[in-house]
Order: structure tokens, then C-alpha cells, then sequence
């Protein structure tokens, strides 16, 4: 499973977990690279301040490579830059914003630089800007989405075609076969969240991993289409804002009811009905919470069963 991915990051496995806000701390983050992929703090949900803890504490946890996720739209994303840059952290991803701002000081102190994107124009923006790769993230995802909403199936081998540099695929992996699947599309790697967020070095409440194994296929929802696209699990915040946008609310009253730290009251408070629990459509993939240890064998297991299982098929 080498690929160029691994190669640019010092990984062994191109298996990346997301950043996910109120979910990625420094225990969840060093487990996985612990294991051989890439470990991401998400700084989403962080204070410069307790970003640096977290950098520190997983320093001590892992020897090897892990990165920071950072969301450009932040007020304060130049301080978590910094802060990262000081804690000499190599690899940083970015999302919810352009990448040029910070592309040459990172570069200056070599740190691989990746940037998430849900189409083609916004890639070769980020290629242009000196990102060493992309994570294409289709509508499956959890969280945030493009507006665009294309899919990580058609999403993923048209970036590849279009690109001089790697792309990671995203969005509604969740086990081996996505990955075996996201590769044959011509990805150099997978980034997987709401499958990491259910494990038990998850920071997210206890609630919200329950809410995941209980959704099935069709228990998530998009919403805020006016305002940023989000993907979360059906409950009561989820109905009220999809019923908000038909009755027509404007941007400022929609803003009004997601900003109320809806994120955090459903991940990591664990407030099932007016938290916003964020999530993608793998969840009816996902049936218990796993260590990462256990997870990450398991995926290695299912994808190399169903890579035995595709080369068995009679050539065409």
C-alpha cells in the first residue's frame, strides 16, 4: 500500500484520520500514527493554547509523524500557525479557506502542506499556491461540504486527472473496501473520520459515538445549504434547521441558530437533541467502538480481502 502519499508524509499506511473538531486530541491523533498512518490534531476546537498542549502531549505519545488540522476561516488561525510552526510540527492540513496566505512561511520551515477541496477549481488553486497535495472530500462527508456537492466516486479520479500533485479521497470511507476503492480511483491515500470519531481514543461524548452506531443509511442530513453545507446526524436541531431554510430564513438568522457552539453541545457535550452531531453517510458501516489499534487492523483486513477478492475475478 505504498503510494506517493506515504512517500511525502514518512507514513507507512495511507491512511489519514480527520481532524474533526471536538474529536481529534492528542490521544486519538498518536494512536493512529502509532499504528502507521497519520495522526491530525484538530485545532477547529482548540485555543492556540490548549493547541500547544496538545502538540506537546502527543510528542510524548508517538514518535512518529502526525499533523495539525487547521480551518483557515478561524479568527485566530495565524496564532495556531504559529503555534504550530513553534512546536515544530511538519505536516499541517487546511480547510474552509485559501492556503496562499500560509503556503511560503510553512514551506520555509518544511512543513508538508495539504489542503481539503471539494472540486476541481479549488485544487488547482491550492496546487498553484504550493500545497503537496489534496484531500477531495465528497458530500458523503461529515462536517462541512462544498456546495457543488459532488461525490468522492466522481469527485476523486477527476481531480487526480486534473492535478500534478496527490490526492487524498474523503468522505464516506469506512472501512477496507472504501479504501481499496478510493485507491483504485487513483488516490495516493483515504482520510476517514466518523469511523476514527466512534473509537475509544475519540474525545467526542459518549452519547454522540452511541448516536453514530445506532444511524443507519439514511440517518444523515444536509443543512445550512445559504450559510456552508452540513452534514449531521437526524435529531431534533437537525429538523429545526432543515425546516428553517424552507420557511426561507436569511443568512443572519441561520447563522444565529448554528452558532450557538452547536458542534461542540452535540460531539463532545453529548446533547442528542439540540446539538449539531456531526457525521458522515458511512455511519451504517460502523457497528461498535473499537480501540484504534483494533480498528486499524481490522481496516489492513478488509482491504486486503477485498483486494484478494477484486484480483480473483476472471480478466475481462
Amino acid at each position: 500500500m505504498k503510494t506517493q502519499i506515504t512517500k511525502i508524509l514518512g507514513i507507512e499506511y495511507p491512511i489519514i484520520q480527520a481532524g474533526m473538531v471536538w474529536v481529534s486530541g492528542w490521544k486519538l491523533a498518536s494512536a493512529v500514527s502509532n499504528c502507521g498512518g497519520l495522526g491530525l490534531i484538530g485545532s477547529g476546537s482548540m485555543k492556540p493554547d490548549l493547541l500547544r498542549e496538545h502538540i506537546i502531549k502527543c510528542k510524548k505519545a508517538t514518535s512518529k509523524p502526525f499533523g495539525v488540522n487547521i480551518p483557515l476561516l478561524r479568527g485566530d488561525a495565524d496564532e495556531l500557525v504559529k503555534v504550530t510552526i513553534e512546536e515544530k510540527v511538519k505536516i499541517v492540513f487546511t480547510s474552509a479557506g485559501h492556503p496562499k496566505k500560509y503556503s511560503q512561511i510553512l514551506k520555509e520551515n518544511g512543513i508538508k502542506l495539504i489542503h481539503v477541496v471539494p472540486n476541481i477549481k479549488f485544487a488547482l488553486k491550492a496546487q498553484e499556491s504550493g500545497c503537496d497535495a489534496v484531500v477531495g472530500e465528497g458530500v458523503e462527508a461529515g462536517g462541512h461540504n462544498g456546495a457543488d456537492q459532488i461525490t468522492t466516486m466522481a469527485l476523486i479520479p477527476q481531480l487526480v486527472d486534473a492535478l500534478e500533485i496527490p490526492v487524498i479521497a474523503a468522505g464516506g470511507i469506512a472501512d477496507g473496501r472504501g479504501i481499496l476503492a478510493a485507491l483504485s480511483l487513483g488516490a495516493s491515500g483515504v482520510q476517514i473520520g466518523t469511523r476514527f470519531a466512534a473509537t475509544v481514543e475519540s474525545s467526542a461524548h459518549e452519547n454522540y459515538k452511541r448516536k453514530i452506531l445506532d444511524a443507519k443509511d439514511t440517518d444523515t442530513v444536509l443543512a445550512f445549504a445559504k450559510i456552508g453545507l452540513m452534514r449531521m446526524i437526524k435529531n431534533d436541531f437537525a429538523s429545526r434547521a432543515i425546516q428553517a431554510e424552507k420557511e426561507g430564513w436569511n443568512e443572519e438568522k441561520l447563522k444565529e441558530l448554528l452558532a450557538s457552539k452547536r458542534e461542540r453541545l452535540g460531539i463532545f457535550e453529548g446533547d442528542e437533541i439540540e446539538g449539531a452531531m456531526e457525521a458522515g453517510q458511512g455511519v451504517g458501516l460502523i457497528k461498535d467502538i473499537p480501540t484504534v489499534e483494533v480498528l486499524f487492523n481490522r481496516l489492513l483486513e478488509e482491504y486486503n480481502s477485498a483486494l484478494q477478492r477484486v484480483n480473483s475475478f476472471e480478466q475481462l
